[in-house]
């Protein structure tokens, strides 16, 4: 008893490993027609029907090694171009299949068991020779920021006659992608970056090159040439270079509101994200145009905060960001490539999952901030505690901008007139965004004139 529990366990875990499915249509089919020629087998001892008994049981063992050798030796190498993408660009990877039995293999399903929505990795291989190798890419238009996974791909396969099939699990095919907000390039921001309030400097010294200039020293390698005080050189006759300081006019504060209860809006289908488009289509035309801004306030909030972070990066300023959502998500400001893609990244998970008011933030951020520095507040809240605050901040001395996202062309029932309204006669730069504008055409074009 104890063996025969031993082998049903190795069966069972055999099972679970390997995920074979029987078609138990055609084996009970089968186990019947044996059944009747080994009982005439036995009844009349002819050898016919012994061998056909037997030969019933070679084709069922050989189906099982069929479909077990073939889903074993095969091979797959999955090269993602990259791990990063965002919203509007193309997702390309290659994949390469390779049969390494001596066997041809009849098919080889292949399903993709990742999360990544329009990803059509999956297809079936048919007529595989031995030895060789099968290469197809695959394209796909990214639709929808996040974190996805990519894979793990699990390959089935089955026997001529259909009595078994096989799937095994490749793990090594497992990728993880993240999928940056959608950002446009804008030809101007309001006000000027000449027109932003400024102060005295922080007396801290950093590598960046700013207008503040502390003093001079001696070169050193790696010192960019700009940096070198050329009257101090033919003075010492040596090569002097200058030292900066930072200026708060650098800082540029992005808050984002992510509050749960003030976003609007529907989702994309998940149908919608997984319509496939043709490869020559992304190829002939500009993917951004078909990759659309979810009609919701949350995916034009995200949009527009990295939109602005760019542009404002772009401009070699320092760029920080605080959102109210759950996991209140925040950094400290910088400047660079590095502190776009870090911005990015926090932007691309950002989900409107917070509790806190708008205004309670403000008041929290502002209280440690320098009265200075810019703050761009990105809103689709219709409250007017969270104005009051904003006209409170603006005569304490910092310089604001209001992003007005418009809830009320998003489906819910608020006027949000009076809100624009109160906004402009505070004197607060403010762009209102609705649904189904030119981010672009928004935020670069001109601004709502205030008093």
């Amino acid at each position: 008893m104890t063996q025969i529990h031993t082998l049903l366990t190795r069966a069972r875990a055999f099972y679970h490993r390997s995920g074979f499915i029987l078609n138990l249509r055609r084996v009970w089919l089968l186990i019947l027609i044996w059944a009747v020629l080994a009982n005439l087998a036995v009844a009349t001892q002819r050898d016919i029907f012994f061998r056909l008994s037997y030969l019933i049981l070679l084709v069922v063992a050989a189906a099982f090694l069929w479909a077990l050798y073939s889903v074993q030796s095969f091979k797959l190498e999955r090269a993602v171009l990259t791990l990063r993408a965002q919203v509007g660009k193309l997702l390309e990877e290659k994949v390469v299949a390779v049969s390494t039995g001596r066997i041809p293999k009849l098919w080889i399903e292949l399903v993709d068991e990742g999360n990544m929505p329009g990803h059509p990795v999956g297809r079936v291989l048919s007529a595989m020779s031995p030895r060789v190798k099968y290469t197809f890419n695959v394209r796909s238009l990214c639709r929808l920021r996040g974190r996805f996974r990519l894979g793990p791909i699990t390959a089935s396969s089955g026997d001529p006659f259909g009595l078994f099939v096989f799937h095994r699990t490749l793990r090594d095919t497992e990728r993880m992608l993240v999928v940056y907000p959608m950002t446009v390039d804008l030809p101007q921001f309001a006000p000027s970056l000449g027109n932003l309030r400024g102060g005295d400097a922080r007396f801290q010294r950093t590598h960046h090159v700013t207008t503040n200039v502390s003093g001079t020293r001696e070169y050193a390698p790696g010192d960019s040439f700009n940096r070198i005080h050329w009257r101090s050189t033919a003075r010492y006759d040596r090569l002097i270079v200058k030292e900066f300081e930072l200026d708060p006019t650098a800082d540029v504060w992005i808050l984002l509101d992510l509050e749960r209860e003030i976003h609007a809006g529907a989702w994309w289908e998940q149908a919608w994200y997984e319509r496939q488009v043709e490869d020559a289509w992304l190829q002939e035309r500009n993917a951004e145009h078909l990759a659309q801004i979810a009609p919701n306030t949350e995916e034009y909030a995200v949009t527009c905060a990295a939109t602005i972070a760019k542009y404002f990066l772009d401009k070699q300023r320092a760029v920080g960001l605080v959102c109210s959502n759950h996991e209140h998500a925040y950094a400290q400001p910088d400047r660079g490539e590095r502190q776009f893609t870090r911005l990015l990244e926090m932007l691309a998970v950002a989900e409107s999952n917070g509790s806190e008011p708008f205004a309670s933030l403000l008041a929290r951020e502002t209280a440690t901030m320098n009265r200075s520095i810019t703050l761009v507040l990105v809103t689709p809240s219709p409250e007017m505690e969270w104005i009051h605050y904003a006209q409170d901040l603006r005569r304490r001395g910092f310089h604001l901008i209001a992003v007005l996202i418009d809830a009320s062309s998003f489906g819910i029932g608020v006027n949000f007139a009076p809100v624009i309204g109160e906004l402009a006669a505070s004197g607060i730069v403010t762009y209102t965004v609705r649904q189904g504008d030119d981010i672009r055409a928004v935020l670069g074009g001109e601004v709502m004139r205030t008093r």
